[in-house]
């Protein structure tokens, strides 16, 4: 049987896999939902890393880094189905709801829930606009997405600043937010976004810091972190080309001969005895 993805507009996304992989996508744009129905997803997030087992559900905030495995469980099967909360449509909700939200959020960005028989009910409701897509209206998306929000405000009447602060995220020391976060795979314009700055503003302010630009920069610091870890750690590259950023194994190798002139496996480990 072979894996499903299916990105449902900007309401649904849904994901069946039958082998532990890794998903490409390293930047949440939006606030999620996800309800695990079978195995794990295993996130690694700015602030470390969770597990969402079979029967819970992750709430997970827009605008973060984040990497994820998905893992088969006993029944050698992956299933996740996540509901997708626009700002639009998050906004809307808290327009027809008289939702003013003041607080600006500050905690975590990954939360795990419980569900509760609401909760189970609306994720079966779902079903149906898996298999039927092609016939499901906008609006009918939009009600789907805004009773999810109100489950959501329900089961934890706290969550509004998570749910409903719109600011953006504030502007950060860019050295100290590139060195935190130069492993994620993302587009530039997700780390101007994230660091608090137009794209414009990111590159002008990066060559200022860095005297380089930031696709060079990312590879170097990419290379070098991989250098360290097959010379001082004793790592294989198979096992961390995926932490650094790097999208396959050739690209890596290829990369690392460049700038080293030589192998990963020409590279001797440090001896520890000395």
């Amino acid at each position: 049987m072979r894996p499903v993805f299916q990105r449902l507009g900007d309401a649904f996304v849904y994901s069946c896999t039958f082998d532990t992989t890794y998903a490409y996508e390293q930047f949440v744009p939006e606030h999620l939902l996800a309800y695990q129905l079978s195995g794990q997803t295993h996130i690694y997030h700015q602030r470390g890393e969770l597990v969402l087992e079979e029967g819970q559900l992750l709430l997970a905030r827009g605008n973060q880094f984040a990497k994820s495995k998905k893992v088969p469980g006993a029944n050698n099967e992956y299933k996740c189905l996540s509901v997708v909360m626009t700002t639009e449509r998050l906004r809307q909700f808290a327009s027809e709801n008289d939702i003013v939200c003041a607080e600006k959020y500050s905690g975590g960005k990954n939360i795990i829930l419980e569900p509760d028989s609401f909760f189970k009910s609306y994720f079966d409701s779902i079903t149906p606009y898996i298999k039927e897509w092609k016939n499901v209206s906008t609006r009918m998306a939009t009600l789907k997405v805004h009773e999810a929000i109100a489950l959501l405000v329900h089961l934890r009447p706290g969550l509004q600043s998570f749910l409903f602060d719109f600011a953006d995220p504030h502007k950060q020391d860019l050295e100290a937010f590139m060195l935190k976060n130069f492993q994620y795979n993302a587009p530039l314009e997700n780390f101007a976004r994230l660091s608090g700055r137009s794209l414009t503003g990111f590159k002008r302010e990066f060559a200022q810091t860095f005297k380089t630009s930031p696709a060079k920069w990312l590879k170097d610091k990419r290379l070098s972190e991989a250098y360290y870890l097959i010379r001082q750690k004793n790592r294989k590259p198979q096992d961390f080309y995926l932490d650094l950023g790097f999208e396959n194994l050739s690209h890596f190798y290829s990369s690392f001969k460049h700038k080293y002139g030589m192998t990963p496996a020409e590279i001797k480990p440090q001896n520890h005895d000395h």
